[in-house]
């Protein structure tokens, strides 16, 4: 299986998603994601490093660019 495609059973403490910049700015839950069970909307900074980790569930995130 691919690290970076998550399974439908993995927890999002586990989850990496790959972002481009012309999906900036950055936000977990991303947008158009259900959000009446998930965690309150935050933007992440990315831009500078390439990464990021949501402070909420953990999801890791990495720059394409």
């Amino acid at each position: 299986m691919n690290a970076e495609a998550p399974a439908a059973s993995t927890a999002p403490s586990d989850r990496i998603q790959t972002v481009t910049r012309d999906q900036l700015p950055l936000s977990c839950p991303p947008a158009g994601e259900a959000v009446w069970n998930l965690h309150p909307r935050v933007y992440l900074p990315i831009a500078a490093t390439g990464e990021a980790v949501c402070p909420y569930c953990s999801t890791r995130y990495r720059l394409a660019d």
